[in-house]
């Protein structure tokens, strides 16, 4: 070891600081050093030409030192914070003239050390902040340099990066003369950016890749802030315990065996039982990163109508790691167009459609005051959901499938504004009805179960007996026949299953009967009918309606009966 490492290896040690063999620019002792990055991790000197990560806790400084050995020296420190504002002071202190040229090499007596390290250094930059700052000098003195950090908000991540020949090694990506980020396209769940690419990749030929990063919150500072609020615990590494100043493997790296620090401290003889204070859990922020490669525009998709988004894209160099942030920007997607609402009269049926996931907006105001009012809800095809607001507040919210009556209070001069929802299937057809006369309407009726029954004893070459339910009100039924192929499939049948298409649309050859029916015991509501007139060994669709006293008619489920072939 040289004279000059060994005075530095003194000075450093009254500090309480974790000192390793100082590193420098020859490179070959630079790439031997750079491969054992774990070695930063647990070091207070900051190698010269690489970045390190470490933690700091709330309320307690660190310190970092690195030497400058010959005066003219280009010197760059940059210093990252990551997830919280930082406050940090880089100054200068003098070596003792002793430590710069030839010595004895025998340490001196620490006393003197003391006198030597408590002499006022000279403050080169002091920084409070979250931004990514610099401090740059083409010719520097040389001299013991220190970089001290403090977070004051909360325990935190940060990244420094020092080099003596900042020319040659341009870590971090460069930004082009145009470093802003343009918002080329607005959709109501789009949005395009646009920007110009680093030098880096253009000019230098060096491997980047821009990230792009979506935020509600705010726009980021740097790469290392986003993966921050990504994820503390997978991002980073786990946060050192305090008051442990050196590891095994400072003691070993100055030459002492590892377990001779057992026998000098109490706290290394036996293994922690976890390094790092247990983080809180908190929920995953609103914030999303994507990495496209070398492409310098980007679409982001799936964003919510009529809400603000910051966007930000970092560029990064695969071969060192690093990342440069360009000057992000803020978007606001359009909104949904605006739905035009329906009126309702009062007492008359009105066709809606909803398309897939869509949904469409109906008021209704009677004119009249009112105690109760009535909402008759058809779906013909498949299930919808309902909500009504009676004067804003929300008063029925219902999945709604076949025929569904609600009867809600009323108050006078109330207004209800109905908001139906289509399903993720397909889209929707309905009937919708508002009354406040519930003893008047013109929907029938049903009963819970619309299915028509087929009794298959009964079948013969010619007719086919049938039987469904009804209820206590008399309504007027009727059956229609169809034939239809052998190959007749579900999806076929899907589209017979619109329940709002009333015999007004069947061929009149296709009608059977009509008849009245009704009954005052519900379990007792079940009639009969024979259908006739069927030729042997082929299929027929059977349809039966029930049309209630306005006219308005349902058709139960469908059934596909075969006549017998041989009897």
């Amino acid at each position: 070891m040289t004279p000059l490492q060994w005075r530095l290896l003194w000075l450093l040690l009254p500090l309480s600081s974790r000192a390793q063999k100082l590193p420098t620019r020859d490179e070959e002792l630079f790439q031997m050093q750079i491969r054992d990055k774990a070695s930063f991790h647990h070091s207070s000197v900051i190698p010269d030409g690489a970045e390190i990560s470490s933690y700091l806790f709330r309320d307690t400084p660190k310190r970092y030192f690195f030497v400058v050995e010959e005066d003219n020296t280009p010197l760059s420190v940059t210093v990252t914070p990551c997830d919280t504002p930082l406050e940090w002071t880089l100054s200068l202190q003098e070596l003792p003239e002793a430590a710069s040229g030839e010595g004895s090499g025998e340490p001196e007596p620490l006393e003197q050390q003391k006198q030597v390290t408590s002499e006022e250094a000279t403050e080169l930059l002091s920084y409070k902040g979250n931004d990514v700052e610099s401090f740059v000098s083409s010719s520097s003195p040389s001299g013991l340099y220190q970089l001290e950090l403090l977070s004051t908000e909360k325990d935190t991540h940060f990244k420094v990066y020092a080099t003596t020949t900042p020319e040659s090694d341009q870590p971090y990506p460069e930004l082009p003369y145009d470093p802003r980020v343009d918002v080329t396209s607005l959709g109501r769940t789009t949005v395009t950016l646009a920007w110009k690419p680093s030098p880096t990749a253009s000019l230098l030929r060096q491997p980047v890749q821009y990230c792009v990063v979506v935020s509600r919150e705010h726009n980021f500072k740097s790469l290392c802030a986003v993966e921050a609020k990504l994820s503390l615990d997978d991002a980073f590494m786990t946060a050192p315990r305090p008051g442990l100043d050196f590891s095994p493997f400072d003691f070993a790296h100055f030459g002492f065996p590892a377990g001779s620090a057992g026998k000098e401290r109490g706290v290394l003889a036996k293994p922690p039982p976890k390094l790092g204070r247990p983080v809180p859990a908190r929920p995953q922020a609103d914030i999303q990163k994507i990495c496209i490669g070398n492409k310098n525009i980007f679409t982001v998709s799936d964003l919510k109508p009529d809400t603000q988004y910051y966007f930000d894209v970092f560029v990064a160099n695969s071969r060192s790691n690093t990342s440069t942030a360009y000057v992000g920007t803020f978007a606001r997607t359009r909104e949904e167009a605006k739905q035009k609402t329906v009126e309702l009269k009062d007492g008359r049926v009105t066709d809606v459609f909803v398309k897939r996931k869509g949904a469409k907006f109906l008021r209704f105001a009677p004119v009249s005051s009112h105690q109760k009012v009535t909402f008759f809800v058809h779906s013909c095809l498949d299930a919808v959901q309902i909500q009504v607001r009676r004067d804003g507040k929300l008063v029925l919210s219902q999945n709604v499938e076949g025929i569904r009556q609600f009867l809600l209070r009323g108050k006078p001069k109330a207004k209800y504004l109905v908001r139906l929802k289509g399903n993720k299937k397909g889209a929707s057809v309905l009937k919708i009805l508002a009354s406040t006369r519930p003893g008047k309407h013109s929907f029938p009726s049903l009963p819970e179960d619309t299915r028509v029954k087929v009794f298959d004893k009964l079948r013969t070459c010619s007719s086919a007996t049938v039987a469904w339910l009804g209820t206590q009100e008399r309504n007027k039924f009727c059956i229609y026949k169809k034939e239809v192929d052998d190959s007749y499939n579900d999806e076929q049948k899907k589209r017979e299953q619109n329940q709002c298409l009333g015999p007004d649309t069947r061929k009149k050859s296709e009608k059977v009967l009509c008849k009245y029916f009704h009954s005052q015991n519900p379990q007792k509501a079940v009639t009969t009918e024979t259908v006739k007139g069927l030729q042997p060994g082929k299929a027929y669709l059977l349809d039966v309606y029930v049309i209630g006293h306005g006219g308005h008619s349902v058709k139960y489920q469908s059934k596909v009966v075969k006549t017998r072939k041989f009897c």
